[in-house]
């Protein structure tokens, strides 16, 4: 188990957990991150903040803060 922060482009993973407080839990289930949802890294920053992953067919952008909180079982590097 990893981090999403974690993780370089091209690394394609599947969401374990989702840990921080309620509010940003259920931003970022909102936003797709649910249990099991697979998602592929696209790109980082210059220095990682913000990166970019694709989940649920659609781009999304997380700040590095927001993605420490994303626990991966990571599929491929």
């Amino acid at each position: 188990m990893r981090r999403l922060h974690e993780l370089k482009p091209g690394t394609k993973a599947i969401v374990s957990d989702i840990e921080g407080n309620s509010a940003l839990r259920k931003k970022l289930l909102g936003m797709g991150l649910t249990k099991g949802a697979k998602l592929r890294v696209v790109r980082n920053a210059p220095l990682k903040d913000p990166m970019e992953i694709e989940v649920r067919g659609y781009h999304l952008s997380l700040r590095k803060a927001e993605a420490e909180n994303v626990i991966v079982e990571v599929k491929e590097e």
